[in-house]
């Protein structure tokens, strides 16, 4: 994620060897190359040690670690005894990763298990400093506007802290893979590259998720710490994470939608294409596109209004549903209007396949 500003850039290529990502936390550096900043001494007293900021710092510090492979590195944290955790992007297709932690020892890891489609990966390490301790997660969901902190090495400047907010949740975000990352959080912490797979922790030290990317100025994203702690131990167990699939795409029913279908109501997804042999196919139906007053909609499909027990009334209230409470092979209940009428459907969800080229 470069720097809107050519002086800065300027300044933190003198001091730095990143170069920007797509995904905007990641940084390259020349094989061999050593980072030349030192890490902070977090024991050092100043005016202001009273600050909850450096407070937290002080707390997490330890547990945040650079990541480096053959192909770049990012930021990651300890997430138990043996496993640090960092995006999938950081560690490409890395069987192995150095790790050196915020007392400059470094450690060999082994990359245990990477997930694409949420862009996290588990790196076991031989050893962790006994500073080094694991970094307990938030409960529930984080509040809008609630103060939080990133902790990372953007740029090669290692152990930074930036500060910000917790800007937006339930967010939907890019995946590598082409599919999007749900429940993910927003804030205005900056986020740089090198940023990528540290974490961005609430003000008693809990992370509130793991940063993924930045998207623009005084936006950045993380992926929650709700399905961080449901693909992790996945990937440290069994390397790989199967993502509930429907195989259906949707579209939220606007004004515009439901005048075209005769709906009373704007509410739900209207499914816009059904994959053939998929999950859905034989359960629900698809939408035509038909032109209405000049504008394109769908017309016909099935309008899904819930699934289990959630009302849906956005795509992020579906994506959140399939990847924080369900699994393939299960099988849901769904409420759709068919016809006018609503009917109850049930669905065997399927496993997320991987996209052509991803």
């Amino acid at each position: 994620m470069p720097d809107p500003t050519f002086s800065r850039r300027r300044f933190l290529a003198l001091g730095a060897t990143a170069l920007g990502t797509g995904l905007a936390g990641c940084n390259a550096s020349a094989p061999g190359q050593e980072a030349t900043q030192s890490s902070p001494d977090p024991t050092t007293d100043s005016a202001s040690s009273e600050s909850p900021y450096t407070r937290v710092y002080r707390e997490v510090v330890d547990s945040v670690v650079l990541v480096r492979t053959g192909g770049g590195q990012g930021t990651g944290f300890v997430f138990d005894d043996s496993h640090v955790v960092t995006n999938a992007h950081v560690v490409g297709r890395a069987s192995t990763a150095e790790v050196r932690f915020a007392s400059d020892e470094w450690s060999r890891g082994e990359v245990v298990g990477r997930d694409r489609h949420s862009d996290l990966a588990a790196v076991a390490v031989a050893e962790t400093p006994e500073s080094a301790s694991p970094l307990p997660f938030i409960e529930g969901e984080p509040t809008i506007g609630q103060e939080v902190v990133a902790i990372g090495n953007p740029y090669n400047l290692n152990g930074s802290l930036t500060t910000g907010v917790v800007s937006g949740t339930d967010r939907s975000i890019p995946a590598p893979t082409g599919y999007r990352i749900p429940d993910a959080v927003q804030t205005d912490a900056a986020v740089n590259p090198g940023n990528s797979g540290g974490p961005l922790v609430s003000l008693d030290g809990r992370v509130v998720g793991v940063i993924n990317s930045g998207g623009g100025d005084n936006i950045a994203f993380g992926i929650s710490a709700a399905l961080t702690q449901r693909v992790v131990p996945e990937l440290i167990e069994r390397g790989e994470y199967d993502h509930a699939y429907m195989g259906v795409s949707f579209s939220p029913v606007t004004p515009s939608v439901a005048r075209a279908n005769d709906l009373e109501d704007s509410e739900g997804l209207i499914a816009v294409d059904v994959l053939e042999d998929g999950p859905s196919d034989g359960t629900l139906r698809e939408s035509d596109l038909e032109t209405i007053d000049g504008v394109r909609v769908p017309v016909g499909g099935d309008v899904m209004l819930a699934i289990g027990d959630a009302d849906l009334s956005t795509a992020e209230d579906l994506g959140s549903y399939l990847a924080l409470r369900a699994s393939p092979g299960e099988t849901v209940e769904l409420a759709v209007l068919r016809d006018g009428r609503e009917r109850t459907v049930d669905l065997e969800l399927g496993s997320r396949p991987d996209r052509e080229g991803a």
